[in-house]
């Protein structure tokens, strides 16, 4: 059940990182439609799941030089992997398309994470 909230909640930020990166730097970021944002989130998940560990180990000495900051290129680099899987319907103009995503990504999640999810699942 946590894996389908989580799978809504990225498509709705997929969504609204989009949709602010459109007022701000149109053509950076653009998904076609809410089916191509829950199909994203799908793909999304499985990359942290599967490539993620992979691309964290390789750049470990990195991401601890940079105390973790690293990270965000590690998520620009599943943005664009799922760029590369989906073409036209989910575009990133270029790697700081990609960057810029990312950390709108991260921020919203957690705060969506520790705002909203984890109080519903302390009533429990």
């Amino acid at each position: 059940m946590r894996w389908i909230i989580s799978l809504i909640v990225n498509s709705i930020v997929l969504i609204v990182v989009s949709g602010l990166l459109k007022i701000f730097a149109p053509g950076a970021f653009e998904i076609a439609n809410i089916q191509t944002a829950v199909i994203a989130s799908v793909i999304l998940s499985l990359l942290n799941v599967f490539v993620k560990p992979l691309l964290i180990l390789i750049t470990l000495p990195i991401t601890v030089l940079t105390f973790g900051f690293f990270l965000i290129v590690i998520n620009a680099i599943t943005l664009e992997i799922t760029d590369s899987i989906l073409g036209d319907a989910f575009n990133l103009s270029g790697f700081g398309a990609a960057i810029i995503a990312a950390i709108f990504i991260s921020i919203l999640n957690m705060l969506i994470e520790k705002v909203i999810i984890e109080p519903l699942y302390e009533k429990e």
